[in-house]
């Protein structure tokens, strides 16, 4: 059995198919640009922000999105959208992360006049940069507010739509979960997939599989954003699986929002054994105070999974993007060259050191 390391995790091609724009600034850019505008923050010191902003504390999903203000307060302007971007990317790339799509809400970003397509242009262009320079590719996900107006939602799916094709790939509903039903914006999907894009939404993290039936039958997601309580109904479990519906998991977020106690309460494993299609993902990379690798590392030590269910993990999250098709194949078959090296190095490394393990 090949021995997993943090290293061995580092080195494989990944995805992050479910992080947030707002949830994974660098707190000494938070800092810089509080300063430079003028905004207060609770400190100004980086590693005490960090501290601050990490969602340990968070007794529910509320209490976890509460985090997100202090970051919303400077994200106001367009240089900072690409700034973060970009930092994001390149934070993401150095960790072999190869292809991630962003998610935000842009009307959170126009608070002192930015108009929504700048919102979206901006963060593009961060992240185009990044693409430049890392071997990274990205996508963006625009997310509706589920205690929004619906139409606010209509306004920001016709921005999704106003996009294809130019850097936005899906549209997503977002926000607290209990007592916001995703039905009450189903004309907002009905926008977006009428004009032949994809669609996820959060469900099933602060409620229960009710939450993920609505987003599969009244807006016709194609991916599920956590899907954590989908075990509780068997029946649309079997459903996700026959369909074969993507779970964007993020493991160390439920354990944040109390979604789960522990990382080993996680169904994780369940729908891996099940069959599911299940991605691992950071959620928020500065309010989780995680990073993809983190993830996967916990998938194992916490959840039992091997090297190579670890792999399939990351295949499944290559096939789970949103990309054309032709796209998706050419991507995965270069990561796969490339798993398979690291694969034959790993077992060859581990078979080396195993007579000095035995013989100690």
């Amino acid at each position: 059995m090949i021995a997993v390391t943090r290293e061995l995790l580092h080195q494989l091609p990944k995805t992050d198919l479910h992080v947030h724009l707002d949830g994974s600034p660098r707190p000494e850019t938070l800092v810089e640009l509080a300063e430079k505008y003028g905004k207060p923050l609770p400190t100004r010191d980086p590693q005490e922000l960090r501290r601050r902003l990490l969602a340990e504390d968070a007794r529910n999903l509320e209490e976890y999105l509460a985090k997100f203000d202090i970051t919303l307060s400077v994200l106001q302007r367009a240089e900072a959208l690409e700034r973060v971007a970009f930092e994001l990317a390149e934070d993401s790339a150095r960790e072999n992360v190869r292809y991630m799509e962003v998610r935000f809400s842009p009307i959170l970003h126009t608070r002192e006049g930015l108009p929504l397509t700048e919102t979206v242009d901006a963060t593009l262009r961060g992240l185009r940069r990044a693409e430049q320079i890392y071997e990274i590719r990205t996508a963006l996900i625009i997310c509706g507010i589920r205690n929004m107006d619906p139409a606010t939602s209509r306004d920001l799916a016709n921005l999704t739509v106003a996009y294809k094709n130019r850097g936005v790939v899906a549209f997503d509903l977002a926000g607290a979960e209990y007592n916001y039903p995703a039905k009450k914006h189903r004309d907002a999907f009905y926008t977006v997939i009428n004009k032949n894009m994809a669609a996820t939404i959060h469900a099933g993290e602060a409620y229960g599989p009710g939450s993920i039936h609505q987003a599969l039958h009244y807006c016709r997601a194609n991916r599920i954003g956590h899907g954590t309580r989908l075990y509780e109904d068997p029946d649309l479990l079997r459903y996700v699986n026959d369909f074969r519906i993507p779970l964007e998991i993020c493991l160390t977020s439920n354990v944040q929002t109390r979604t789960v106690g522990a990382y080993e309460d996680h169904p994780l494993r369940e729908y891996y054994d099940e069959g599911l299609v299940v991605t691992l993902n950071t959620d928020s990379r500065l309010v989780s105070g995680t990073t993809v690798t983190a993830e996967y590392w916990q998938t194992h030590r916490r959840l039992g999974f091997t090297w190579e269910e670890l792999v399939h993990l990351a295949r499944m999250g290559f096939e789970s993007a949103f990309l054309h098709r032709r796209e998706k194949l050419a991507l995965l078959a270069r990561v796969s060259v490339e798993m398979e090296a690291l694969t034959a190095e790993a077992a060859a490394q581990t078979a080396a050191a195993s007579p000095l393990r035995s013989s100690s």
